[in-house]
């Protein structure tokens, strides 16, 4: 996976990459998809929701630019797969899913792995956290619609980095916002971000 999928297209953080090594995907999808864990696709997890293919899960990790005392917030856990990554890059992960099946799967299965600084909270993401803001990077697993929230900008921190899917003119793009710029990646398909 990690030298046909990502450094072929383009993964050059070798922290990224030995990330992605490291983490069991296997253990994040169902029994029944374990044979295709590895495969340059998303898989359903359930609740309509799905594990991003590896690909974007690397391109969304590298574009936080993490050198390993940061703390990120990530929006949408899924199935806690990205958090994994994530937690090998980082201090802390604070991860928020809105479906609390989903959640509390993830934080059993992040527990039971040794991930001990991920923090998993069912609610709604597009709140952030604001009681432990400010996030050196925030990583958004779903579409939002034009922009990311404000409330995420707001719990940025100064230098911080933002990457979001954004559906704009019914295009859907990786976006990546940093210090009042944005920079378009790659265009996606993600489930839509559903703000309460």
């Amino acid at each position: 996976m990690v030298q046909r999928q990502l450094e072929r297209r383009g993964i050059d953080d070798r922290r990224v990459l030995d990330a992605m090594a490291r983490v069991p995907r296997e253990r994040f999808v169902a029994e029944a998809d374990r044979d295709r864990a590895y495969r340059d696709g998303a898989l359903r997890i359930g609740e309509g929701q799905t594990i991003s293919q590896p690909w974007i899960v690397a391109c969304m990790a590298m574009l936080l630019q993490l050198r390993g005392g940061e703390r990120v917030l990530e929006v949408g856990t899924g199935s806690g797969y990205a958090a994994a990554v994530l937690s090998r890059l980082c201090d802390r992960v604070i991860t928020v899913e809105r479906h609390p099946a989903l959640a509390e799967r993830a934080k059993q299965l992040l527990r039971g792995l040794g991930y001990a600084n991920v923090d998993v909270r069912a609610g709604d993401g597009s709140l952030g956290v604001p009681e432990e803001a400010p996030f050196d990077g925030i990583s958004v697993t779903a579409s939002a619609a034009g922009e990311p929230p404000a409330a995420l900008f707001e719990q940025l921190a100064p230098g911080g980095t933002l990457v979001c899917p954004v559906n704009r003119d019914g295009r859907e793009l990786l976006m990546r916002f940093r210090e009042g710029e944005e920079k378009a990646v790659v265009p996606v398909r993600f489930v839509p971000l559903v703000e309460d």
